[in-house]
């Protein structure tokens, strides 16, 4: 609570002008995002109503993540994005470096059943200088035509024996190198005490060896549920969004195996010196009030942070939900304070293995 606080004052200068600016007049903003399903989510159950209301117009553009464009825009002193939705340790890493701003997180509205905002976001989804917005899943999928037998674990990915064919993966070593450790037998809550040592490195690598000529690499989210129509894998990993967009919006053969999940949340943050920065906060708090969260998990299956918006959820959305208890029995949370401080020598590490 000590750091939110201070985050609370600290901002306080930056946003002086908040509430009495508003929705005084219609304003330009340019809001980035990863595209595909997930976007269209936001157009739906954000944009549109924010347009509706204040009469602004939205630039939607996406990105592949990670903070080198923010970084860039920000050291040439030409900010030209006013909202990114990022990873949290992108989140968190950018505030570390300075490259977002920080926010005023007493202003967020209360729940609709009253309860404070910082009693009623999930823990650990606001930070100094970011805004929760849904929780989402690494998982993987398969193509129901293309195997005799059904996987059931993660350590069925790995197993080219049991269920021959090429596989697809995002090229990075988060979750892959997770979800190789768990698939050798290591327990969820043991993950990241063994990633920590060489020996566990070393040994996440050594089981992405067993399938790596057998590996497809993807790194844009519309890619793997393509890569499965198009028959060039018979399993890949994917964000859960997207696949359900493609089983129930196009009614794809795709299943989902949920054990071994690597949960994650994103969230919303303002790149320093954003040209719009007042009016992209003043996006943020509508955009995660309760009923707007809610509203985002009925057009895609990614839950909301808000305790209070979950009961919004329909019915028929709650079960496609990360955190549905039949789809939560063996979930692996991702450590955002671990891939902060090891991110950098991962990736190098994971970039020379690919190219060996």
């Amino acid at each position: 609570m000590k750091t939110l606080l201070k985050s609370v004052s600290m901002a306080a200068l930056g946003f002086a002008m908040l509430g009495t600016a508003g929705t005084a007049s219609a304003e330009t903003l340019t809001i980035v995002s990863w595209g595909g399903a997930y976007t269209k989510s936001q157009v739906e159950a954000y944009h549109k109503p924010w347009i509706a209301k204040t009469g602004d117009t939205i630039n939607s553009e996406d990105y592949n993540g990670g903070l080198a464009e923010v970084r860039a825009q920000v050291e040439a002193g030409n900010v030209t994005w006013d909202l990114v939705d990022f990873e949290l340790s992108d989140a968190v890493r950018g505030c570390d470096e300075g490259i977002l701003e920080i926010l005023p997180i007493n202003e967020l509205p209360a729940g609709d059943d009253g309860t404070p905002a910082v009693e009623d976001f999930i823990s650990g989804t606001l930070h100094e200088c970011s805004v929760g917005e849904i929780v989402w899943s690494t998982v993987y999928a398969y193509d129901t035509t293309k195997l005799s037998s059904a996987p059931t674990t993660i350590a069925d990915f790995f197993n080219l024996q049991d269920f021959p064919g090429k596989r697809g993966m995002r090229k990075t070593p988060k979750a892959n190198l997770e979800m190789a450790l768990m698939a050798d037998g290591v327990p969820a809550d043991e993950v990241y005490e063994t990633l920590s040592t060489q020996a566990g490195v070393e040994r996440a690598f050594a089981k992405l060896d067993t399938i790596k000529d057998e590996t497809i690499w993807w790194e844009a989210g519309a890619q793997p549920p393509q890569l499965l129509a198009d028959g060039e894998v018979v399993m890949t990993t994917a964000y859960n969004g997207r696949l359900f967009n493609a089983i129930v919006t196009e009614g794809k053969p795709f299943e989902i195996v949920w054990d071994g999940q690597v949960w994650d949340i994103d969230l919303w943050a303002i790149p320093k010196g954003a040209p719009n920065k007042d009016r992209a906060w003043e996006f943020i708090k509508f955009a995660t009030d309760t009923t707007r969260l809610a509203d985002q998990s009925n057009y895609i299956s990614y839950g909301p942070v808000r305790k209070s918006s979950f009961a919004k959820v329909t019915p028929e959305m709650q079960p496609h939900m990360p955190t549905a208890p039949d789809n939560f029995k063996n979930p692996l949370q991702n450590d955002f304070e671990f891939w902060a401080d090891y991110g950098d020598e991962l990736n190098e590490r994971f970039n020379a293995w690919l190219a060996s």
